[in-house]
């Protein structure tokens, strides 16, 4: 496993030394917006919104940190612990004026998997609100969103406008995948050839399922980014 840092991060990780930093944007730029007037922890002002989720997801994950096995080597990211694996490189994603860890990047199989973990209310999930809401980013810029059944429950795959080199706009398949847990949301964002093969996607997928999610107890307003933080051990037990 490989660390590296770019600017949103390139972190490469070898035998437990975290090595230098570098930077470079590597998944489409679709954000979620984080409402501030929100009650921490609870929003139960309108109807609940039901959780999306696998059906065996505690016991399959993605899990929350008490669902955990707890004698295996996990890297210690803060808001999320990746289980180490041959082959994979690991990329911190970083805010170049705050130096704020914003996302996780995993490079693995040809694929390259973006996760960010959020707050969430106790009763109700975000996906289902989140998903529309990047549906309709994606298509103001350009592209184009199906809403598909996929082994997370409802996900998105999109045709993404990027600039390429010499700045001409080109297009590029990505798939957004998110998953409710107990008072956290994760979101996935799976480029390359999970994307761009979907059929052919086991091993990102099987990827995103090994995440696990420290939600923590701090009060936290609901899509507020959980804290992710420079890894200190790729053999941190959680």
């Amino acid at each position: 496993m490989k660390f590296g840092r770019r600017k949103r991060d390139e972190v490469g990780v070898a035998e437990a030394v975290v090595d230098d930093v570098e930077v470079a944007d590597t998944t489409p730029e679709v954000d979620i917006a984080i409402d501030a007037d929100a009650d921490l922890d609870e929003v139960d002002e309108v109807a609940p919104t039901d959780k999306s989720a696998p059906g065996d997801r505690a016991e399959n994950g993605p899990h929350d940190e008490t669902e955990a096995n707890l004698v295996r080597p996990y890297v210690d990211l803060g808001g999320v612990k990746v289980l180490p694996r041959e082959g994979l490189h690991l990329r911190l994603e970083v805010e170049e004026g705050s130096q704020r860890v914003v996302a996780v990047g995993l490079d693995f199989d040809e694929s390259t998997l973006q996760v960010q973990p959020f707050a969430a209310p106790r009763s109700t999930g975000l996906w289902h609100e989140i998903r529309a809401q990047i549906a309709d980013q994606i298509e103001q810029q350009g592209g184009t969103v199906t809403e598909v059944d996929g082994p997370f429950g409802p996900e998105l795959r999109a045709s993404v406008p990027v600039a390429a080199e010499g700045g001409v706009a080109g297009m590029r398949p990505a798939r957004f995948v998110g998953v409710d847990g107990p008072r956290w949301f994760l979101r996935g964002v799976i480029a390359g050839k999970a994307a761009e093969q979907p059929d052919d996607a086991s091993e990102i997928e099987e990827l995103f399922r090994s995440v696990v999610v420290v939600r923590g107890t701090t009060p936290m307003p609901p899509r507020d980014l959980i804290p992710l933080h420079m890894p200190k051990s790729t053999q941190t037990a959680i």
